[in-house]
């Protein structure tokens, strides 16, 4: 670069070095040269380049080109150079040809002439846009930091590295009370040096004076200290705080600050303090009494002004006091069993209102005009109470705060009272939960009575008594009949009410000595104490007349009745456990053989209880592995003796056991919860079987199968016989199912549904045992069976009974008139045949035609019977 009227300009030779240093400062700085006016007349490539003009566009123009427009300043650094002749140094803005800002470090260097006039003004600068953009990016931050410091809830505190304050935030006034003023220049400690925690006794209170200085020693070392301390505020509040101080080091490690940070904990320490404490004597199943006390005193260690008290309110809506350790005795006693009500002093107001109140001035205040001498007498000149309340709304008790000025709480105690609350509440509800669960325990929840449980430990005790007394006792197991039928028709409400109703006289028809439980279900037992024949009897005959008288239930007249099983202390047993067991099976003897009777307890019932149980489980061993099998007995169309078709019958035969009648099997199904399983295979067995009949052109055409009236109550049923009509390919009208009158009976809408459901898939329903009910005709009104079936009772006496032979001919003309197809069942003679064949009936199974078969045996039975009707029937007379 060479400036205009220097020497190199006049031709004189540069000094040795001198154009290599000019050289160096035109690569690193940029320049521009002005006039004192602010014209450019020359410029160096740096500069250009920073700026992004050519030379012409710049040499010739004003310097103010490379202003902002709306910079008022942008000449002021030339301005200054031209008035004092002096350089001057500074940043300055600038804007790019492409409207970007530039921030430049300038010097403005004055140039003379000989004659000591200001000739040009050389201008020297480096780019710091990116320096300048730091800054102000440090510069916004620390900005933040700062905000961030003083509007943070905690308390900051920096002192020397002699401990006195340089620094308070504003959180520190906020939290601890003290302006800055009042502590900067101070020692750390000095704040507190007033306010004594010789009044808080907890050994959790570390003495704040110590705990500051000594957490300065460690930071002159180089270390962290944190600590937990009760402090006072300016205000004398109680706080609990967390102390944090971090040193920080110079290069050489010396200390330099002390960063004290303030952290208000008093509500964590509160819940760790008191609940720790509460919970933990919750844990270990302390009374409720001992829990609330625990409560109080650690609320008063906290706050010593305030003495807690916390009062139940009972069903009645009384107070009832459950700890105040720092009130006296007497005042308990003067405020257990008073009413609650709106002017009820401070407690009694507060569980009325269901919220909290508080009474500044005991002796001016309303609320206390009844009991205002009291409070007197005791020293209580304020009063704050919070009811307890319960999740359902309940108000549980009142937790009260007492003050011996007159007063109210501060924010200290509302922190108090919100976590007491709580516990409070956790301790009532634990020992609600704990009555309850004694009552769950050891009582029936519906009856009231005691449950098995309770049962047990009544029993047991009663033994001991009857052993050393040497008397007897009898243990009565009683079973309701057909309370199933009652939960299904009437719904599980109604029989709720009639196991009330039974427990109610069940107890009332005994001794206030003798012991009534709800086993489960329909269960009861009865435990008669000191008891003789002659009393045995008069109190099984008064709990039968109990149990059967009529009651009504949803408009329903219902007759209970139930099964008795008697065992007898010490003849059947010693323990009560053997006395149950087998009262239980006298019971179920009683209600196999006659629903309603009195059975007493035998050593042969222990073998019959054996069997069945072996029974049982030989049962479901022949259903899981496929034991069982089906015997088929065929139905004779009597027009023409072709077949009509076949009811499937199961039949089972066990290697021990032999021929087991289905009798006895299928009533066994229906006690151990088989009976659904024996169903559903008969359902696809019988399917299989007719598939492979049709599949292979044998002459029967439909199955019929018996189904329970179990059966009828699993939704799954039109599923089951679905599928099994799938698996195999069979037409629906294929299969008839018989029904029996209990079926429709049942008043379980459900029942009613799912029959409907088969039938509307196109599968037959036949009415089993047609004649037998009083109630069968009602139902053909609105039930879609298709035939009936005439019990095999009627067919016996049908040749020698005129009045048989008079409802035999009426059932017919009903299935006529209906359209229903009449089979007779238990058919064995010529006579019963042809008198059947006069009135109208056109189908009959019975061994006059064959006994049932095996699926092989009736194929050939079959053959037999096709030859044999080629051949022609004699003519009877």
């Amino acid at each position: 670069m060479v400036v205009p009227g220097s020497p190199s300009a006049a031709g004189a030779t540069p000094a040795p070095g001198r154009e290599a240093l000019l050289e160096a400062l035109d690569r690193s700085l940029g320049t521009l040269t002005l006039t004192p006016d602010g014209t450019v007349i020359d410029v160096n490539d740096k500069f250009l380049g920073v700026f992004g003009y050519t030379r012409d566009e710049l040499i010739g123009q004003r310097h103010a080109m490379l202003c902002d427009p709306l910079d008022a300043t942008c000449g002021d650094a030339l301005a200054q150079v031209v008035g004092t002749g002096r350089a001057h140094t500074g940043q300055v803005k600038r804007v790019r040809r492409d409207g970007s800002v530039v921030w430049l470090e300038a010097t403005y260097n004055p140039v003379f002439d000989a004659a000591g006039q200001l000739a040009f003004v050389i201008k020297f600068a480096v780019d710091v846009t990116a320096r300048v953009a730091r800054q102000a990016a440090d510069d916004a931050r620390m900005h933040l930091l700062s905000l961030g410091v003083d509007e943070t809830d905690n308390a900051v505190l920096i002192t020397d590295a002699q401990g006195s304050v340089r620094y308070v935030n504003a959180g520190f006034t906020r939290m601890l009370g003290y302006a800055a003023s009042e502590v900067i220049g101070k020692s750390a400690h000095a704040p507190f040096d007033e306010t004594s925690l010789d009044e808080f006794a907890d050994a959790a209170a570390v003495d704040i004076k110590q705990a500051l200085s000594g957490c300065l020693v460690r930071a002159r070392d180089g270390r962290s200290c944190h600590c937990e301390v009760l402090v006072r505020t300016a205000q004398r509040q109680a706080l609990w705080v967390s102390v944090v101080t971090n040193p920080i080091l110079d290069a050489h490690g010396k200390l330099v600050n002390a960063v004290v940070l303030f952290t208000d904990i008093t509500q964590s320490k509160i819940q760790e303090v008191l609940q720790h404490k509460a919970l933990a004597a919750m844990v270990r199943d302390a009374p409720l009494v001992e829990v609330l006390t625990l409560v109080c005193r650690e609320l008063e260690q906290i706050a010593p002004e305030v003495m807690a008290s916390v009062v139940r309110v009972d069903a009645q809506g009384k107070l009832r006091p459950q700890a105040g350790p720092s009130l006296p005795a007497q005042y308990h006693q003067s405020v257990d069993g008073v009413a609650i009500g709106p002017n009820v002093g401070t407690c009694g107001t507060a569980a009325f209102l269901a919220r909290p109140v508080i009474v500044t001035d005991i002796a001016n205040d309303p609320r206390w005009a009844g009991f205002r001498e009291m409070a007197a007498e005791f020293g209580l000149a304020a009063s704050w109470a919070m009811p307890i309340i319960a999740n359902d709304g309940r108000v549980l008790g009142v937790l009260a705060f007492y003050y011996r000025t007159v007063r109210g709480p501060d924010a200290l105690h509302e922190r108090l009272v919100d976590v007491c609350v709580h516990l409070c509440k956790l301790a009532f509800e634990r020992d609600e939960s704990r009555t309850r669960i004694r009552q769950l325990a050891f009582s029936d929840s519906l009856t009231g009575l005691p449950n098995r449980s309770m049962l047990g430990v009544l029993a047991a005790q009663a033994i001991a008594s009857a052993t050393e007394l040497g008397t007897r006792m009898a243990v009565i197991f009683i079973d309701l009949d057909r309370f199933k039928q009652v939960n299904d028709s009437l719904g599980h409400q109604a029989g709720d009410v009639l196991l009330r109703t039974i427990a109610q006289r069940l107890r009332r028809s005994l001794r206030g000595a003798d012991i009534v439980a709800r086993l489960s279900g329909d269960e009861f037992v009865a435990v008669l104490t000191e008891c003789d024949p002659e009393r045995l009897d008069i109190a099984i005959e008064r709990m039968r007349s109990a149990l059967t008288a009529p009651c009504q239930i949803n408009g329903v007249t219902l007759v209970p009745s139930g099964s008795f099983g008697i065992s007898l202390f010490p003849n059947h047993g010693r323990e009560f456990d053997i006395l149950l067991q087998h009262a239980d099976m006298a019971m179920y003897q009683a209600k196999m053989t006659s629903p309603g009777s009195v059975r007493f307890y035998n050593e042969d019932m222990n073998i019959h209880a054996q069997e069945r149980l072996e029974l049982e489980t030989a049962l479901r061993d022949a259903l899981r592995l496929g034991k069982l099998q089906l015997f088929y007995q065929p139905q004779i169309n009597l027009l023409d003796d072709s077949m009509y078709g076949a009811e499937a019958l199961a039949r089972w035969r066990h290697p021990q056991y032999g021929d087991v009648p289905p009798s006895r099997f299928i009533a066994l199904a229906e006690e151990c919860g088989l009976i659904g399983e024996l169903g559903a295979w008969t359902l696809r067995e019988s399917c299989r079987q007719l598939a492979d009949w049709r599949r292979r052109g044998v002459g029967i055409g439909n199955v019929s199968v018996n189904l329970s009236p179990t059966n009828f109550h699993d939704h799954d049923l039109p599923h089951i016989i679905a599928e099994a009509l799938a698996d195999h390919e069979l037409p629906p009208s294929c299969l008839a199912i018989e029904i029996t009158e209990s079926v429709l009976m049942d008043h379980n809408p459900s029942t009613l549904r799912i029959i409907e459901e088969v039938h509307n898939m196109g599968v037959r329903l036949s009415m089993d045992d047609f004649g037998t009910g009083y109630s069968s005709l009602g139902y053909l009104r609105r039930l879609p069976v298709c035939e009936l079936k005439l019990d095999r009772s009627f067919v016996h006496d049908i040749t020698r009974d005129e009045t048989v032979r008079a409802l035999t001919s009426a059932i017919i003309s009903i299935g006529r008139n209906l359209h229903l197809t009449v089979v007779a069942e238990g058919v064995e003679d010529e006579a019963q045949r042809d008198l059947l064949l006069a009135q109208g009936y056109r189908v009959a199974q019975g061994y006059l035609f064959s006994a049932a078969l095996s699926s092989g045996d009736l194929e050939r039975w079959l053959d037999q019977w096709s030859a044999r009707r080629q051949t022609p029937r004699p003519i009877r007379s």
